[in-house]
């Protein structure tokens, strides 16, 4: 199976504070992954790490075959898709979900170079691949956040990334816009030359059974990774959140208990 992205013995020291600790992991194609953890257990750091963002003190990090210090990783992260809040709260106010989506192409924020017919044509597939084609031309002030969300899936894909990372995508949302937006994940997750996904959250309730595997985090450390079902349990929960839980699953879902 090919692998997708690599993570040996990753160490993040800043100081005295150690923010990740011996970080090992491993993605392969095929595989869709949740990154769970309590807020603080360490995810945004481990994805600042895979995007380039946050520089290693020891360990490893190959992506595609690529290994990062000795390939250049800002031509490199150009295959990462990312959605997260930083980039949304980034976006011009302005600017409309067509252009936004087409300067993901470009890896640029508030997009200022001409606009071509091809590009046009591939943004305008890509909203309607994400049912957001009837937003083209709504300025972003006016979108809603679960429309935001979408719109920068769609940025994300433009670029044609191998890896799309959602960080904890459903901040935010209400109940029906989360649910709309957990079902469009799942025909992303699901196509067959689509890209590998990695799913951030702390909420249980937003895994679906389109994911294969989780990796549980806890204060910078793995407590535990692999197949959903030997992984999410409410033994490894109860360690990695570091209180009593109790998980249970009915009609495909997830529900968590303190």
């Amino acid at each position: 199976m090919q692998q997708v992205l690599a993570v040996s013995d990753l160490l993040v020291q800043r100081g005295k504070k150690t923010i990740l600790n011996r970080i090992s992991w491993q993605v392969h194609r095929g595989e869709s992954w949740v990154i769970l953890g309590a807020n603080g257990s360490g995810k945004t750091s481990l994805l600042s790490a895979l995007t380039g963002y946050l520089t290693p003190s020891e360990g490893e990090i190959h992506l595609l075959g690529e290994t990062f210090g000795e390939t250049d990783w800002r031509d490199l992260r150009t295959y990462v898709g990312i959605v997260s809040s930083s980039i949304l709260q980034r976006m011009p106010n302005d600017e409309t979900p067509l252009k936004t989506v087409i300067s993901g192409k470009y890896a640029m924020i508030d997009y200022w170079g001409k606009i071509k017919a091809p590009d046009v044509d591939e943004a305008r597939r890509i909203l309607r691949e994400v049912e957001a084609e009837h937003l083209e031309d709504r300025p972003w002030l006016h979108l809603s956040q679960g429309e935001r969300q979408r719109v920068l899936i769609g940025r994300a894909l433009m670029a044609k990334p191998k890896v799309l990372i959602l960080d904890e995508p459903c901040s935010g949302l209400d109940p029906v816009a989360r649910e709309h937006f957990l079902r469009l994940v799942e025909r992303l997750a699901s196509r067959s030359h689509g890209p590998t996904i990695i799913f951030v959250t702390h909420h249980v309730e937003e895994i679906r059974p389109i994911f294969t595997h989780v990796l549980l985090l806890a204060n910078g450390e793995i407590t535990a990774q692999g197949p959903i079902k030997t992984v999410l349990t409410s033994a490894k929960l109860t360690e990695a959140f570091g209180h009593p839980i109790r998980l249970s699953r009915s009609n495909n879902q997830y529900r968590l208990t303190v």
